[in-house]
């Protein structure tokens, strides 16, 4: 997934389930130091008096600048300013381009990642994550076609649209060769696209019968255009986004695991998943390194 691409009843309960069923799945028990150490910040942290985060801003509903205001926003912005109201330091943001983010991280310029990063198992030479929200490649319609398109099946011998230089693009096809040739139905005829913004135009226009988008972006389109679009069954794939920290700095790590726990109790969380419409893709507790 690309850093710039990227609310019915029993839907929602469906895919909430589901990501209840990654965190219990995929979930690896928080370390005994995450579940001992309470909110205690690394002596250095201390002496900084403040956590400095990395993060880039173009990615809606997760963080992106506020059209009206220009101001910083979005989903990871709450929850990384609950995590700091729980450790009792402030912020400082670094914003910075995705590719920068990691080299910022591991040579000590920041002191974790607060975009919306895949924690993926080659990430973790250098990084280890906290994660916090389950995230997939989610298939999407114009609402006039909800009728048509239900489920994922339903998806077989379509034409599915996804940017050419994400996951998104082989995800569906080995999708589709799984479960519509495999099954004996028609295969998904998968078109890669220019990016996120040429995949809405093209479903728009007709030239694609659904597209596959990250789900928080498509919350986002949702939230946008309302009654434009709608959910096609789940996500074709299961994976997690997690905050994410240098691999020798595990005392960091577990005190924002504990304090994301805390954030996740208050309530706080919650709210920013409803703020966003980013509810079905909740998780239970946060977990560390589980994502796959």
């Amino acid at each position: 997934m690309t850093a710039k691409m990227m609310a019915k009843t029993s839907a929602n309960r469906n895919l909430r389930a589901s990501a209840l069923a990654l965190a219990l799945g995929l979930a690896t028990a928080l370390p005994a130091g995450a579940q001992q150490a309470g909110t205690a910040l690394p002596a250095s942290l201390k002496a900084a008096g403040q956590i400095v985060v990395g993060i880039e801003t173009t990615y809606p509903p997760m963080a992106y600048k506020d059209p009206k205001t220009n101001e910083r926003a979005g989903f990871n912005v709450e929850l990384v300013n609950a995590i700091a109201k729980e450790l009792g330091i402030p912020v400082k943001w670094e914003e910075m381009s995705f590719e920068q983010l990691m080299t910022s991280l591991t040579t000590g310029r920041i002191d974790m990642i607060g975009t919306a990063i895949s924690d993926l198992p080659s990430r973790r030479d250098k990084l280890t994550f906290v994660d916090y929200l389950a995230t997939g490649a989610q298939p999407f319609a114009l609402a006039a076609k909800a009728g048509e398109l239900k489920s994922n099946t339903d998806l077989c011998g379509k034409t599915v649209g996804a940017p050419r230089t994400t996951s998104y693009m082989p995800v569906t096809a080995a999708w589709s060769e799984k479960n519509c040739a495999g099954a004996g139905k028609p295969a998904i005829t998968v078109n890669g696209t220019a990016g996120a913004t040429a995949t809405r135009l093209e479903l728009k226009q007709g030239r694609l019968d659904a597209a596959v988008l990250g789900p928080e972006y498509v919350a986002y389109l949702m939230a946008d255009e309302p009654n434009t679009y709608a959910f096609v069954g789940e996500p074709l794939n299961k994976t997690l986004f997690g905050l994410a920290f240098d691999k020798k700095n595990t005392e960091l790590r577990d005190a924002v695991a504990k304090a994301i726990a805390m954030v996740m109790k208050n309530g706080a969380y919650q709210q920013a998943l409803k703020k966003f419409g980013l509810e079905r893709q909740s998780l239970p507790e946060p977990t560390v390194d589980a994502g796959q």
